[in-house]
Formats: C-alpha cells, structure tokens, sequence
C-alpha cells in the first residue's frame, strides 16, 4: 500500500506547520498573503469528493480550525478557500487570509504579484504564533520528515 507523501511543489512552496488527524497544515512561503495549505494524508486523490464521507466532515472540521485561528490570530477581514489543483495535481486546499489592505484586494491572489518568501525571523514568529494557536485548538504535532 503506497504512503502518503507531499507532493515535490507543495514541498517547496511550503513551510510545515503540523498534521491534524487528517490534514498536513503547511504555510504558503508568501508573505504578501497569510495563506495556509491543507493537504489531507491520503495517497492518489485531486478532489474533494473522493475524500470518504467520514474524511469529508473532518475535513472540514479541520478547515473551520483554520479558518478560525486566521480570524482570530491575524485579524482576517475575509477568508479565501479554494481547492484549485491546475498545477499541483495533489488535493490541497488554500485557506487564505484577505485585507482591504492586502495588494490583491479585492480581486483573487493568484498571479497578482510574484511571492515574497519570509524572512527569517518573520517566518520564525508567524510559525510559532500559528502553531500554539492550532495547538490550542487541537493540533497533532508529529515527525513531518
């Protein structure tokens, strides 16, 4: 039976945050948005509905969680959730934090403006703040290597 592993480009893209009983939670590696990744662990699947019903509702269990945690932690004015896969062929779904403020605003993120990587110390932070936040609210902190 094939394990589950990260796609090379989610890989790249990404900073690990943590896994949910369902979902690797990654950080999109731009820091013109806060824009998490959820990635459920399941081997061969580009949809939603190929997720089993019981996946289904955890997932969307977990997705509420982040959503939550970017209201609550960066002040999101308004949340941004697609599950797109044209590049990356892997489900995943982008769960973005949206700004008046932001340089897309109020238009779609992608292809507006090539990513910003964080930088060390900002990415160091944000890390920390988003893993104690989803830590409070349940996250599963394990090996992600």
């Amino acid at each position: 039976m094939a394990e589950f592993e990260l796609h090379p480009q989610l890989r790249a893209d990404t900073h690990w945050i943590g896994d949910l009983p369902l979902c690797r939670v990654l950080l999109m590696n731009n820091s013109n948005f806060p824009w998490l990744v959820l990635v459920p662990k399941r081997v061969g699947l580009r949809e939603l509905f190929e997720l089993s019903d019981a996946d289904q509702l955890q997932w969307l269990a977990e997705c509420n969680l982040i959503s939550r945690v970017l209201v609550a932690e960066l002040a999101a004015e308004k949340l941004n959730i697609a599950a797109l896969g044209n590049m990356v062929p892997q489900l995943h779904i982008h769960c973005l934090a949206r700004f008046q403020s932001d340089l897309a605003w109020p238009t779609p993120v992608w292809g507006k403006a090539p990513a910003v990587a964080y930088l060390e110390e900002e990415l160091a932070a944000l890390l920390t703040r988003l893993r104690a936040a989803l830590h409070r609210g349940g996250l599963v902190f394990v090996d992600a290597s």
